[in-house]
């Protein structure tokens, strides 16, 4: 899967397996050669849709083992269409009356964002049985429905409240009408390591042009996607131009990609403190439904991205206290079942988390690759983003 491969290879980097590394981004450079993008994992039946975009993150980490000059340069073509992917028909964007198309959005002062999609409106093929069930008696679009649903797939969070109308309904999924936090500070991070790759190839215009391209993002975030009242980061409603009611810890993604102010990452960090911080690390949302990406689970990339995030802005005690709690919840179901899983009940600490459409999965790769880099690590190290 894509985004589980850059969780996995901080794992990797721990260990010093660089060469598994670079042969982990070749194959991602791969895919999107042939494919235009990098699928949610390299099976024809995910050729519709990608995930929340992590390749920058994976030549940045490369680089750190191979050298920044050399790493970028050869990586810029295939970040650039990863680009194109997520941003191309722009100008399809004034033949629509509600300014949103594929997975661009026109936001309210005319800048664009982007959403979460996929090119097909059926069942996923994986999941037949799970989708033509959700259809089942409700009155709505099926091609819509099925649409939010693979958008839903594509974000990794499948699923959660985040992404439904009723938080205890996935019948009232609409994941496209969202804006989301996490997605457009992946793709700020991913304009930022193309300008750079162009400044270090001596073409100052075009590491202007996507130094920009990323200042605007940027504002945009902090524009559309800070709920005021909740002091809190969260997704922006295309369809309502309202902020998502949901809190979850796709805020963290903003101070993960050094996104948020001071004072936006001073009141984030007081929340999820406050609201978030369980016995076993962080709950992914503050409801519990039933869905895996909601609570009582916790998830290792989720926990990677808010302790980073929130050292970036100097909350070290609180990462720390983080860090702390997801080892041991890991250490603890470990000594009790030989294991480690796919994400962990983080209110108990003691056992592994449950909801969703299949069974827990054992063994993971992020939550394998997510303990390695935080038990090696010496001292808190911040983002060069």
């Amino acid at each position: 899967f894509y985004w589980d491969s850059y969780f996995i290879m901080l794992g990797l980097a721990a260990d010093e397996k660089w060469d598994l590394i670079e042969g982990m981004v070749k194959n991602c450079a791969h895919m999107i050669r042939k494919f235009g993008f990098i699928p949610t994992a390299n099976r024809t039946y995910f050729l519709s849709r990608s995930q929340p975009p992590t390749f920058a993150l994976m030549v940045k980490l490369l680089a750190s083992h191979k050298g920044r000059g050399r790493t970028y340069v050869e990586y810029l073509p295939y970040m650039l269409m990863e680009y194109h992917f997520w941003t191309k028909h722009k100008r399809s964007l004034s033949k629509v009356p509600h300014k949103a198309f594929s997975r661009v959005v026109e936001m309210p002062d005319g800048r664009i964002m982007n959403r979460y999609y996929d090119n097909k409106t059926t069942p996923r093929p994986e999941s037949l049985h799970e989708d033509t069930e959700t259809l089942s008696g409700i009155e709505r679009d099926p091609q819509q429905l099925f649409l939010d649903l693979r958008a839903g797939a594509e974000s990794g969070w499948d699923f959660s409240s985040r992404w439904f109308e009723d938080p205890h309904d996935i019948r009232t999924v609409h994941t496209t009408d969202f804006v989301p936090v996490d997605l457009n500070s992946l793709l700020y991070q991913l304009e930022v390591t193309i300008a750079e790759a162009y400044r270090l190839v001596l073409q100052p215009l075009l590491a202007r042009r996507f130094h920009k391209l990323a200042e605007q993002r940027q504002e945009s975030i902090r524009k559309y996607c800070w709920h005021k009242s909740e002091k809190f980061f969260v997704d922006y409603n295309a369809r309502t131009k309202k902020v998502s009611s949901r809190l979850t810890l796709a805020a963290a993604f903003p101070l993960f990609a050094k996104v948020a102010t001071p004072k936006q990452a001073m009141d984030v960090a007081n929340r999820l403190e406050k609201d978030f911080l369980s016995t076993g690390g962080l709950v992914t949302t503050l409801h519990v439904t039933g869905q895996q990406w909601d609570a009582p689970n916790g998830w290792a990339p989720l926990q990677w991205i808010a302790i980073e995030g929130l050292r970036n802005y100097g909350y070290y005690e609180l990462a720390n206290t983080i860090k702390q709690r997801w080892l041991e919840t890991n250490e603890t179901v470990f000594k009790e079942s030989g294991k480690f899983v796919e994400k962990y009940d983080v209110t108990s600490g003691k056992k592994g988390g449950g909801g969703g459409e299949y069974p827990l999965q054992d063994g993971f790769g992020w939550t394998n690759g997510v303990y390695a880099a935080l038990v090696n690590e010496d001292e808190p190290r911040a983002s060069s983003y």
